[in-house]
Parts: C-alpha cells; structure tokens; sequence
C-alpha cells in the first residue's frame, strides 16, 4: 500500500486547482480566470486499490501585500512542511525564468515533479524551450508536460506520482474526498460566483461567511453573508433592484445542489466590514486561521 501527500505549488493561475479537480475526478476546488481565486490549502483525496493520494491545492505564491495574503502564504509553507512529493506547476504562457524564481525560493527537502501547464494555448517551440529550461535545474526530479483543463497527459503524470509515492497505510477514509466540512465548499462556491459575476477588484475584497447550514428533511437551508469592504461595494453586489444578487443567488444554488446532490434553499445577505483583509480579528472570524 502506498500513501502520501502531494502538494502543489505555482504562481497564481497556474492551473493549480483545474489539476486537483481533473486529477480526483471531482469538482473539489473554485477555478477561475482571475488569478488568486484559491485562498485555503484544499486537500482532495484521490484513492486506488493500492494507494491514497493527499493532493493539496494550495494558493498561488505572491508577495504579501496585506494579512489576508500573510495567511494565504501561510497556508503554502504548512503544505511545504508535510509534503512527500511536490508538484511545481508552471504556465507555458508564461516566463520559465519568474516561475524558477519561485521554485527557487520554495527549498524543497522532498522530490518534486516540475509540471508545464496549458501546453494546448502555446506553440510547441515554447513548450520544448520550457522543458529544456526546467530540465536544467537541481529540484527538478521529473518533467511532464500537460493540458489539465483538456486532462491530456494526466496519466503519464499519475504515473510519475505513485513510482515517488511513499508506502503506507491510508491516512483517511477510502469513502472520504476531503477532510474540508461541507459548508466550507457552499462558501466556496458562492465565491466563485463573485469571481464570475463581478468585474475588476471587487471580488478580491468579498470574502463569504456561512451563518447556517441546516440540512432539513427535504433540503438544505443556507444562510450566508458576503462580506465586503465598501458599502458602494454592497451596491454594486446588491445590483440596482437587486437583480446582480438575484442572479448570484440563483447560480450558486444550481451550483450547490449539484454539488450536494440535495435541493438547497439560499440565502444571501451582504455585509460591510472595512478593512477586514487586514484586521486579525475579522480574519479569524471568516475562517482564515
């Protein structure tokens, strides 16, 4: 039996949770276009007959500009700490020499597998310059290159992963996915709706609070707070006449439902906290511990 942790690390918008969703087969973490949409370490349990994979999504590395990205980098050395094996997820748009910069930094004491990402959207020159600049360097064990979005390649990956999988009995449940409650994920979702629906800075000032999650005999009753900095941002949440929330609402809920397999009734409310991406207390109290 084989068991272990797999963790990912990358610059923000990698790719990194499209992967942990293609890998497990289940739409366990938000995506988006907009990069720093993941802001927790979401461990996604991927389980065969004779292994257990801990994946961790992790969020993308920046230079912390407030605590709210103080605890999001936090989250990334906890993942640095526990790994058995690393993945170093890279961009092929991007510039290899930024991403090196990164993994640099990272001082990684257990393998890692340099990963090039979205080799679909670049020609194959740039995918080969790529592969021949990461083969080069001291912490890259192993080289793949892949679509994750198109889940092309995902085998020689996996394949990759369980040769450098250390053996072991299973850590969780072979029934489990996550060991992420499932209010978290109705809170992820709503945010990832925020991310779709609204332009510009606005949702990375929103932040989502679940006051209630209630399963009844026949749904679940929702109740969640969007929490933002501004109240001309509680404006343009709200939509004139209230039609944007309506709409965030109604689209989060299919997506909930979904999700749980249940109906769910949603409710929304939005709430101003200013400065809550730099107040501890506020932080804690969102669940960015």
């Amino acid at each position: 039996m084989k068991s272990g942790f797999v963790n990912i690390f990358g610059k923000p918008n990698a790719g990194k949770s499209t992967l942990v969703n293609a890998l497990v087969g289940e739409k366990l973490a938000i995506v988006s276009h907009k990069s720093q949409t993941t802001r927790h370490r979401i461990r996604a349990f991927l389980n065969g007959p004779d292994y257990q994979i801990i994946f961790s999504d992790t969020p993308g590395i920046i230079q912390p500009e407030y605590k709210l990205h103080e605890r999001m980098m936090q989250a990334v050395r906890s993942s640095l700490e526990d790994a058995d094996l690393a993945i170093l997820l890279f961009d092929a748009r991007q510039a290899p020499e930024e991403a090196d910069a990164v993994f640099s930094q990272l001082r990684l004491k257990v393998p890692s597998i340099v990963v090039i990402n979205k080799i679909d959207l670049v020609k194959p020159a740039v995918v080969e310059k790529a592969m021949a600049f990461f083969s080069e360097k001291k912490y890259c064990r192993e080289l793949v290159v892949i679509s994750a979005l198109k889940k092309d390649n995902l085998d020689a990956l996996m394949e990759i992963i369980l040769r450098y999988l250390p053996e072991g009995e299973p850590f969780f449940d072979q029934d489990d996915l996550t060991d992420m409650p499932t209010r978290f994920f109705a809170g992820e979702i709503i945010r990832e709706k925020i991310f779709e629906l609204y332009e510009q800075e606005l949702p990375y000032q929103t932040t989502v609070q679940i006051r209630e999650f209630a399963e009844k005999q026949t749904l679940v009753k929702i109740t969640a707070d969007i929490i933002v900095q501004r109240e001309s941002q509680k404006a343009i949440i709200l939509g004139e006449g209230g039609k944007m929330i309506k709409r965030l609402g109604t689209d989060a809920r299919k997506d909930i439902e979904a999700f749980l397999g249940s109906k769910v009734f949603l409710e929304l409310f939005v709430k101003v906290r200013p400065g809550w991406r730099d107040n501890d207390l506020h932080l804690k109290e969102f669940g960015y511990t």
